[in-house]
């Protein structure tokens, strides 16, 4: 398997992400925090990670929720998944949201979410009048009748 060169600046004192397993598609991202944080239910919040980023041009990292923290305790990420464009170069945040009915405290250190390292293509967008028919046709959600 190919691997890209990505730098990342640590300023977060915890190691540098990575992967779990061989085949893993994601980086653990921890969070960078002092102390404990406690979202109360439906409470979001930005949590720093203490990293920054330069990825290569024509690639994104995606930002996504852990199934764990998703089941087990009702935190995920708000804006999934967020992407961090190639061009960005601040700091690395996860918008966790608590979608449990009770508080969640967050402790320093915590893996809160995955980064996926992605390719991407850009468009050039063409305005027509008429686009070419399908079977489909304007069929939207739940459309196809299949479950």
């Amino acid at each position: 398997m190919e691997k890209i060169q990505v730098k990342i600046v640590n300023k977060g004192g915890n190691p540098l992400p990575k992967y779990e397993s061989r085949q893993a598609a994601g980086l653990d991202l921890r969070c960078s925090i002092d102390a404990p944080v406690t979202l109360q239910p439906m409470e979001r919040r930005l949590i720093p990670t203490g990293l920054y980023m330069e990825l290569p041009e024509g690639y994104e990292a995606q930002v996504r929720p852990r199934s764990g923290l998703a089941l087990k305790r009702g935190l995920t990420v708000l804006n999934s998944p967020g992407t961090i464009d190639a061009d960005y170069r601040g700091e690395i945040g996860v918008i966790l949201i608590n979608l449990s009915q009770e508080a969640q405290t967050i402790e320093p250190d915590e893996r809160i979410a995955q980064m996926v390292i992605a390719r991407v293509e850009q468009a050039e967008l063409t305005e027509v009048d008429v686009l070419g028919a399908t079977e489909r046709g304007e069929g939207g959600f739940g459309h196809s009748g299949r479950q």
